[in-house]
């Protein structure tokens, strides 16, 4: 029961971080008809905040301090990854670092 009310107070500070952040204004840009998820533009700024926010939220996951379980019960990662996916692999292609956003995108297949 401990470890469940841990996993709940970090997901509720989670959640406080994204609003403080604007994610429900990124995510819902992100969800509009005419974002166009091809486009591998990762100045967006609705895109970066989406992207900092899982890959947070992955390590945390890696790490064993919350658990995926619980993120997924939360959050609906496997359907955010799809929309940012364009722009991780351009972010990879671009710096030549494989491991960026390795975290989310472990999370969202896991």
């Amino acid at each position: 029961m401990t470890e469940a009310l841990d996993d709940a107070k970090m997901i509720v500070e989670l959640a406080r971080w994204g609003t403080d952040m604007g994610l429900e204004d990124a995510l819902a840009k992100l969800f509009q008809p005419d974002f166009d998820r091809s486009s591998a533009n990762d100045d967006d700024p609705s895109v970066r905040k989406v992207l900092w926010f899982y890959e947070t939220v992955g390590t945390l996951v890696k790490r064993g301090a919350l658990s995926g379980d619980f993120v997924k019960d939360v959050w609906w990662v496997e359907g955010m990854w799809p929309l940012v996916k364009p722009h991780v692999m351009a972010a990879r292609e671009g710096s030549g670092e494989a491991r960026l956003y390795e975290n989310f995108e472990a999370l969202a297949t896991m």
